[in-house]
């Protein structure tokens, strides 16, 4: 154990402006382990056991020697709470120097000029892996790199990414210390030696973790205690709802998470009335407030008022499909206490922290696109999930139970979950995309390099420390021929430096085979002499304003461009009743497209895209093609990314007649409008209602606004007098 005399004075005083009186074991065994000298850490504690605090105790010491800090987290969410965590550097007075934390998670094609003074920097994985492409300098100033959550190694869709930063930053030489944090790593031996850091491995958590397994009333607990639950509430059914209801009447909160989105609701409705019963005044009142927030801030989707219906009961649920304001009141509310029950799809357990003294699992089965069915959920998973039991706050202890309804036996899941050990961590660095991305952007940031060079880096991942060297070659190999092949990468004496194609598809943070259906899609389109170089005022959007299928544009062929590559997500299929639909569309535009498009090879995202750059509302889109708020959400986000990777494709292609095409689908894209009102949501607080406002009442253009008497703005709807004054002041 370390002694608090042995511990700097900065973080001694830290620990008492934190209001921490000692160190948790974990900590303690992290500074024994040589966490003020430098070492490279592998930290595998449970949730809440201090690993935050680890890291900030960590970044003060690099700070102290002038070095910045560069966190990585997997998800969003994540980025922003830890940016909210690490403040607390910024606010207390450690430093002759004001400490500067920032944060960053998008825009994959900025080279970080403008985290450059930034202390602290909190960064998704991927805008990592993009800064490394764009050989960002201040890279070279970090003395510290925190990977969190470093078991999504292991996950098929991001893992890759993180396993390639952690094994180039460890190629570059930087002389950096490197902190891994994660929850739960079976193989941690084999993790640690892998990035060459010392382990610390602690079972300790803050509140006692029980596990067990629910079948018909008798809750089996690992504790040797068996719990019956009162199945008679309202005369609900659901089991999930029969346990949580239990914990509520104890004083404490619960966490359901459901297999699917359409369970989370239904739960909550089933659920609403029974907790609803059980809120004291003031928590009736506040739950009411946040169920109003939700609405007048909110979009007018049924999931979204639904939500709000519930809210007001003092339930809720949490899934990707709710938009983003939503998702915030919800998670606000739950921390808080104003929600009782919250029901959330599994994707919860790897976003933000919202922990509830029992937390259940409605099943074990999950929905595998790529298995065409539901299997059982990986243990590593429900050991996740089991780390959102107990509130350190308020509770001693924490519940996870699992429900044993989905046609396993209970003592099946008591043995292979309760007392299961997790996966073991490994690579998914294994399939050619993977490896076309991964060679493409080392060649790109270190041009000149050998094919031999290139063998070395990636025989330094983690998958080399479980597959020959031999088969690593061949999918260089592999990779390699492809991208020279397709004019992205050119060799000469054995060195490989990429072609001015490649290197801006890497810098664009795309698939090389997404850049390479852009290439040739352009190439396939008939040259014109239209000037459309670029966006010059108002009189480029006078002509054909309403008239999507003319014959000089290609709108309907870049949205499906743009919505048919490895890049684009979330891809929603085509429902039996969107086909006629779609086809009808089709036909209406036959001309926009490169090639003949075939509705059963389309997805709904994009019949979602087409509607909504033509102002479908957000209630239109969820009611008759099933796309929430918080779906459209990330279609809008990653089709303005592909729009723009389209642009600059035309461009290295030197297509100027299609760049202002490009450029007002781009804009399209962004604000939801036809092209027709593009000059107006130019406006600073003109979005797509305000703007089709705006046009109706004859307002069409900047230079009619700008004549328009401040009075005459304030009486058209939706504007008003805040507005008009707001619109009158900026021109």
């Amino acid at each position: 154990m370390v002694k608090k005399s042995a511990i700097d004075p900065r973080i001694k005083n830290l620990l008492h402006l934190l209001g921490y009186s000692s160190l948790y074991p974990p900590q303690e065994l992290a500074l024994s382990r040589g966490l003020l000298e430098g070492k490279n850490l592998l930290v595998t504690t449970p949730t809440a056991s201090g690993k935050t605090l680890i890291a900030i105790i960590a970044a003060i010491n690099i700070l102290r020697k002038g070095l910045k800090v560069a966190y990585l987290t997997p998800l969003r969410a994540l980025t922003t709470e830890k940016y909210r965590e690490f403040l607390v550097l910024d606010n207390l007075e450690l430093f002759d120097r004001k400490i500067k934390v920032k944060v960053a998670s998008s825009d994959y094609n900025s080279s970080g000029r403008e985290l450059a003074d930034g202390d602290v920097i909190v960064l998704t994985n991927e805008k990592m892996d993009s800064l490394i492409r764009h050989r960002t300098e201040w890279i070279y100033d970090v003395g510290l790199f925190v990977a969190d959550e470093v078991h999504l190694i292991g996950e098929r869709e991001r893992g890759p990414t993180l396993e390639m930063i952690l094994t180039k930053l460890r190629n570059m030489n930087l002389g950096s210390q490197i902190l891994a944090m994660s929850a739960t790593i079976a193989n941690s031996l084999d993790i640690a030696k892998w990035l060459d850091c010392d382990l610390v491995e602690n079972n300790w958590r803050p509140t006692k973790l029980i596990e067990g397994v629910y079948k018909h009333g008798t809750l089996r607990m690992n504790d040797g205690h068996q719990l019956k639950i009162n199945t008679s509430f309202d005369g609900m059914s659901s089991a999930a709802i029969d346990i949580a209801i239990d914990c509520l009447d104890n004083g404490g909160q619960a966490l359901i998470f459901a297999e699917t989105r359409k369970r989370t609701s239904s739960l909550a409705t089933k659920a609403a009335e029974a907790v609803y019963k059980r809120l004291n005044k003031l928590t009736r009142k506040m739950a009411a407030s946040a169920a109003a927030q939700i609405l007048d801030k909110g979009d007018d989707a049924e999931v979204t008022r639904t939500l709000s219906k519930l809210v007001a009961k003092g339930v809720g649920f949490h899934h990707a499909g709710l938009a983003h304001l939503s998702r915030e009141i919800v998670e606000k509310s739950f921390k808080s206490g104003v929600i009782k029950l919250l029901v959330a799809t599994p994707t919860l357990s790897a976003g933000v922290n919202l922990p509830a003294r029992r937390v259940i699992l409605a099943s074990v089965l999950r929905y595998d696109s790529d298995y065409g069915g539901s299997i059982p959920i990986s243990i590593l998973e429900y050991k996740q999930i089991c780390g959102r039991a107990g509130r350190p706050r308020y509770d001693s202890f924490g519940e996870a139970v699992i429900v044993a309804d989905s046609g396993i036996s209970a003592e099946e899941i008591y043995d292979h979950y309760i007392l299961g050990t997790p996966e073991p961590v490994s690579s998914q660095l294994t399939n050619d995309r993977t490896f076309r991305i991964h060679v493409l952007s080392t060649i790109s940031t270190l041009p000149g390099i050998k094919r031999s060079e290139i063998y070395d880096i990636f025989g330094s991942t983690l998958l080399a420390q479980y597959q020959m060297k031999t088969s690593i070659a061949l999918r260089v190999d592999s990779a390699i021929s492809y991208l020279e092949n397709e004019d992205l990468v050119k060799s000469k004496n054995n060195r490989y430096i990429p072609t001015e194609f490649g290197k801006r598809i890497s810098l664009l943070y795309i698939d090389p085979l997404t850049g390479v259906e852009f290439k040739n899609s352009i190439e396939s389109v008939e040259r014109t002499t239209r000037n459309n170089i670029g966006y010059s005022g108002n009189k480029d959007y006078d002509n054909d304003n309403n008239n999507d299928c003319n014959d000089n544009t290609h709108t309907l062929g870049f949205l499906h461009l743009i919505t048919n590559n490895p890049d684009f997500y979330p891809k929603f299929p085509l429902r039996k009743k969107d086909f006629e639909e779609f086809r009808i569309i089709i036909e209406q535009h036959n001309k926009e497209t490169f090639y003949q498009i075939n509705e059963y090879e389309c997805s709904r995202s994009v019949l979602a895209l087409y509607k909504w750059i033509n102002e479908a509302s957000h209630k239109v889109l969820s009611d008759t093609i099933g796309i929430e708020p918080g779906d459209m959400h990330r279609i809008v986000e990653v089709s303005d990314w592909l729009a723009y990777s389209l642009y600059e494709v035309a461009k290295v292609l030197k297509r100027e007649d299609l760049l202002l095409e490009i450029r007002d689908l781009r804009l399209r894209i962004k604000y939801g409008v036809r092209k027709e009102l593009l000059p107006l949501v130019m406006l600073k607080g003109i979005g797509r209602v305000r703007a089709r406002s705006l046009y109706e009442a004859g307002l069409k253009d900047i230079a009619e606004i700008a004549h328009t008497s401040e009075a005459r703005l304030s009486a058209i709807s939706n504007i008003g007098p805040t507005v008009a004054r707001k619109l009158k002041e900026q021109l």
